[in-house]
């Protein structure tokens, strides 16, 4: 039988707290928590679809785990800003995991939801990178378009994280999800915090395949998604790049692959990116 388990451990990798193996886990960890700290979730074999909860005022996430262990780190400072302040603090944390059923991993759902995804190599998708992030700044990181956070009427610390691409025309997200997927649908938010900020109004989506869609998109509305219907195809993850700005029109018969760059004071960042299949 397939089994995980949790632990709590410290900057030096001590273990903290644990909890014995099972297909539903749960920690009640009774202390504060301290720079360097992380959970970890480990499982028998890689390749299991999980739901995790490693912070009990943020919501579960079905993930797919492909290492025998995982690590998320309690945010701190500049990191933090990006969570609810009630998030990670205090004496008193719940931490749950459990495997995933049969009909979860079988229903149609957002694939491109995982709150607790992190920079570099976290061994459990989706997983979010970009080659920009705004002066690597945690309000402008890439997982902030796949956290689930759809406030997009500013922009900065928590609810309003973006992807921020510092005004780069060759800025590009790859939206990864480690094993091949069915997808039908794709949904973007767009930042809208007005007059700051810029819209797009054209970007191309290339997938896994080597296939590419160019998707027209328009100056959103606080709150606003645009929908987009696809083939049902499977990918393994999915690059968005380049974006066509709307400050700029661009004379015809053009040669640039980019709008020019766009004016400072209505910098562009498109916000939330989900998928769907």
């Amino acid at each position: 039988m397939e089994t995980i388990k949790l632990k709590i451990l410290d900057e030096a990798g001590h273990t903290l707290m644990t909890c014995d193996a099972d297909t539903a886990v749960s920690l009640v960890y009774t202390n504060c928590y301290k720079p360097g700290d992380r959970v970890a979730l480990e499982i028998d074999h890689p390749g299991q679809y999980c739901v995790i909860q490693f912070e009990d005022t943020m919501p579960e996430a079905l993930v797919y785990v492909v290492k025998r262990e995982i690590n998320f780190h309690i945010p701190f400072g500049e990191q933090a800003i990006t969570y609810s302040p009630k998030s990670f603090v205090g004496s008193r944390h719940v931490i749950r995991a459990r495997l995933a059923l049969p009909e979860e991993i079988a229903a149609r759902r957002n694939l491109a939801f995982n709150c607790y995804d992190e920079h570099g190599d976290t061994g459990f998708y989706p997983h979010a990178s970009a080659n920009v992030e705004t002066r690597g700044e945690a309000v402008f990181a890439a997982r902030n378009a796949i956290d689930g956070i759809f406030e997009n009427s500013a922009h900065g610390e928590y609810p309003y994280q973006s992807w921020g691409i510092n005004r780069d025309p060759g800025a590009a997200l790859t939206l990864d999800f480690g094993r091949e997927v069915l997808l039908d649908e794709l949904r973007i938010t767009e930042r809208a915090d007005f007059p700051h900020d810029n819209y797009w109004v054209k970007a191309t989506v290339e997938f896994s395949d080597g296939s590419q869609l160019d998707i027209p998109l328009v100056k959103s509305l606080p709150g606003g998604t645009l929908s987009h219907n696809i083939k049902n195809l499977t990918h393994e993850f999915l690059r968005l790049a380049p974006l066509y700005s709307g400050a700029v029109v661009l004379p015809q018969g053009s040669s640039y692959l980019y709008s020019l760059p766009v004016p400072a004071d209505i910098t562009p960042y498109p916000c939330i990116f989900s998928y769907y299949g």
